[in-house]
């Protein structure tokens, strides 16, 4: 079996779907593997280094590979050279870029979304959500504390003290939760919120301030798989009520909440930005998909009524190094647990393989999809 590293192409992209550590794992199961020449250039990954461990660089990777890795879904005609039926695992988009799926289909390729991993136990290790949006939280606090115009600590100095800077986290999933423990390390008074009320154990156990509505009742707001769900009309209402007192007193806001398949639902509103104290700082992680801010546009520092409001349209590709070297180990850990030594090359079962699989057989198969 075959396996190619394409070179990303997406604008920003700086992240690679295999390193040398994973390259020397590839082989170790008995796999070939050929990287595309200059495709770890942006990680810091030299093509020698993957010659190093026995990959194949060259400007022709893809010819002949049964499994193709990528870090965004490759451009279908850039892999006219792969062998007929093969995978292609990387993050797809499959709702934002359903043209490109249907035309994996159309070239009978099998495209593997892996953002559509189940989250269940045994597959933790292969999440590229998690993986990636624990930098994102981290990269999100160290971004907005550069933009903010003081300290985050506490100071007690000879000329007076410092107050330490209140931040508040929207959003609890892996990002928020990664936003809350940096915030705190970097000695802010730090306090969340999320739809899901199973998370206030979460925020307590990191030593922020949990913020829920308590007077709506019976809504947990956790759908399958453990994401967040869209709230009622009422809890809606109740929350900004509550969001809205409590964030005229923060200095920083970091926002988190997206929904799969849908435009990240809007947590704050242009009169919240106005109650906000002149020189406060907003990072929206949702900015890439319609954002949580009103106002708030990707990659581009916005200021209103005095706050500064901010995104990156791919924050992991900020930290390329190690956002590779965690998303090539969720591919690494996906493709190993189903190698079958005697085949040569891994083999899904139904729980992962139908998550996972958007086409097959020249058509689309996946639920997600159709339904």
């Amino acid at each position: 079996m075959k396996i190619a590293v394409v070179k990303e192409r997406a604008e920003g992209e700086t992240r690679v779907a295999a390193t040398p550590e994973t390259v020397k794992k590839f082989k170790a199961l008995g796999a070939e593997v050929a990287v595309e020449s200059g495709a770890g250039a942006s990680a810091s990954i030299a093509d020698a280094d993957y010659a190093a461990v026995g990959a194949e660089v060259s400007a022709d990777a893809v010819r002949g590979a049964g499994i193709v890795l990528g870090v965004q879904g490759p451009d279908p005609a850039a892999l006219a050279a792969a062998a007929p039926g093969a995978w292609v695992v990387a993050g797809l988009d499959p709702f934002g870029q359903r043209g490109r799926i249907d035309a994996y289909a159309a070239a009978g390729l099998e495209a593997l979304a892996m953002e559509f991993m189940p989250r269940i136990t045994r597959a933790q290790s292969m999440d590229i959500l998690s993986s990636q949006s624990n930098l994102s939280g981290y990269k999100a606090v160290i971004e907005a504390a550069n933009l903010y115009g003081r300290a985050f600590p506490m100071m007690m100095t000879a000329a007076g003290t410092i107050s330490a800077a209140k931040a508040f986290v929207m959003g609890v999933g892996v990002a928020g939760l990664q936003a809350i423990a940096t915030a705190r390390r970097l000695g802010a008074q730090v306090s969340a919120t999320d739809v899901r009320s199973a998370t206030k154990e979460q925020i307590v156990s990191l030593g922020a301030k949990p913020i829920f509505v308590e007077s709506v009742a019976g809504i947990e707001g956790e759908g399958a798989g453990g994401y967040a769900t869209e709230m009622s009309e009422e809890y809606q209402k109740a929350q900004a009520e509550l969001v809205s007192g409590h964030i005229a007193k923060q200095d920083i806001v970091i926002t988190t909440a997206l929904i799969p398949g849908r435009a990240a639902p809007r947590l704050i509103s242009d009169a919240q930005i106005a109650s906000m104290k002149a020189g406060s700082v907003i990072f929206d992680l949702a900015v890439a998909q319609g954002g949580n801010v009103e106002g708030s546009k990707a990659d581009e520092v916005v200021v209103r009524h005095g706050v500064k409001i901010f995104g990156y349209s791919n924050t992991p590709a900020t930290l390329p190094a190690d956002a590779s070297a965690l998303f090539a180990r969720n591919l690494y850990n996906f493709l190993s647990a189903f190698w079958d030594k005697e085949q040569g090359q891994p083999v899904l079962d139904a729980e992962i393989g139908e998550a996972v699989r958007l086409t097959q057989g020249g058509k689309v198969v996946s639920p997600r999809l159709l339904g």
